[in-house]
């Protein structure tokens, strides 16, 4: 544990004083994106997955401490408790305590890249691409592939070893989330989050719940985790599959605790710093590789909030239809219209061409009654190794960060 926090205080005070090359200079705009993304990594020196079987909380911790930390991401950029969470990318993982509530260590799963709060949907998704390029170039030197997938597609269960301790048992009962802790451990995904200056407390929870509904049609666009246990897994994603019913679809975050809704998953949850009253975090979809489909579902989102007249609201996510969602994705009619319907939707309320634009991606998916998870089973049947299908889940976004010069390192 010594270790753990000299690594969390190498990471502190190595600040990098060079401002993002993104300008901080920002238009007005009643509009803040953000994204999170998760990245799973695997070990080319043993071929194998990497993950919290296998590799140290102090193997992630040495490629955080290559990269930079910028003044002006804070306050904006939460930093939490153990001091983890210090810079754009910090490892994801199981946190570990005494009986006396100390924190002794962090079972890792892999690395999180979270941006900045951007005007615009282009800005957030360049940043992202920005910071995955520099996750990139010092992953690779260290023997770690970034590899897409939304679920661990080797171990079958997360068990927390040893045993949680009476402190650890008490702590996970605090939250319906913390009590579901464990799932997060097996899957890998994404939260797309954006803000709408001026939103009262009653729309931004109606929004939230608008979003939780529609749920099941607007995860498939996203679909990338058919593998399980090492073998193609019956749908399109397990992830969907076990999360989604047990952890939220969405969140929103308010100022103050009497707007708070009591339920399981949460909805609502008290922003912890002034820059998160009002966000609306939507949290099912899974991983994409190419970057540019988190632009596109960001534009979703927005117009089905900003739309009018669909009418669907639920204060949980309906797991039964998001595990139907798992297994058939666009292929099934229903979730086909509902998602044709909510695309039109979404069409309609967007104000600017440029953001209806971005669903044209989206579009040609329902129309073809597929998901990005089918470029992942046509190469299983085809024979290729689960390894290299991985590999390959970030090529498209490869490719345009070395068209754009963001990627030296080779691939």
């Amino acid at each position: 544990m010594q270790l753990l926090l000299l690594i969390i205080r190498s990471n502190y005070t190595s600040r990098c004083i060079t401002m993002s090359y993104l300008s901080t200079e920002q238009p007005a705009s009643r509009y803040r994106f953000g994204l999170e993304h998760e990245v799973a990594f695997w070990e080319q020196a043993t071929d194998q997955f990497a993950d919290f079987s296998n590799t140290s909380f102090e193997r992630l911790a040495d490629l955080i401490a290559q990269l930079p930390e910028y003044d002006s991401d804070y306050p904006q950029l939460r930093i939490g408790d153990a001091g983890i969470k210090r810079k754009r990318w910090y490892i994801e993982g199981y946190e570990r305590f005494s009986e006396s509530g100390e924190l002794t260590g962090c079972m890792p799963k892999g690395i999180e890249i979270r941006t900045t709060l951007q005007p615009t949907i282009a800005g957030v998704v360049q940043e992202l691409r920005e910071s995955f390029a520099q996750l990139w170039e010092v992953a690779l030197p260290a023997g770690l592939l970034p590899v897409l997938t939304s679920f661990n597609p080797v171990q079958t269960e997360f068990v927390p070893k040893p045993p949680l301790n009476c402190y650890e048992t008490e702590r996970r009962q605090a939250s319906p989330e913390k009590q579901t802790a464990h799932i997060p451990m097996m899957t890998y995904g994404p939260d797309l989050n954006f803000s709408i200056r001026g939103m009262s407390t009653e729309a931004l929870i109606q929004a939230g719940q608008k979003l939780t509904y529609y749920s099941p049609a607007i995860v498939p666009f996203s679909f990338s985790s058919p593998f399980y246990g090492q073998q193609r897994w019956s749908g399109l994603s397990k992830r969907t599959h076990v999360r989604t019913g047990q952890r939220p679809a969405a969140m929103v975050f308010v100022e103050h605790t009497d707007e708070l809704i009591a339920s399981s998953p949460s909805l609502t949850k008290i922003a912890r710093l002034p820059a998160e009253v009002g966000r609306i975090e939507f949290k099912a979809c899974d991983s994409c590789g190419d970057f540019a489909l988190y632009g596109s579902l960001l534009a979703l989102l927005k117009g089905i909030v900003l739309d009018q007249n669909l009418p669907g609201v639920a204060l949980v996510p309906d797991a039964a239809r998001h595990q139907h969602a798992a297994l058939y994705g666009f292929r099934d009619p229903e979730l086909r219209n509902q998602a044709l319907t909510l695309l039109a939707a979404a069409d309609r309320a967007l104000p600017q061409d440029h953001e209806r634009d971005l669903l044209q991606p989206l579009w040609q998916l329902v129309e073809q009654q597929i998901t990005p998870a089918q470029v992942m089973c046509d190469r299983w049947q085809a024979g290729e190794s689960l390894g290299h299908i991985l590999s390959q889940g970030y090529s498209q976004e490869l490719a345009t960060l070395q068209q754009t010069k963001l990627l030296s390192y080779p691939r």
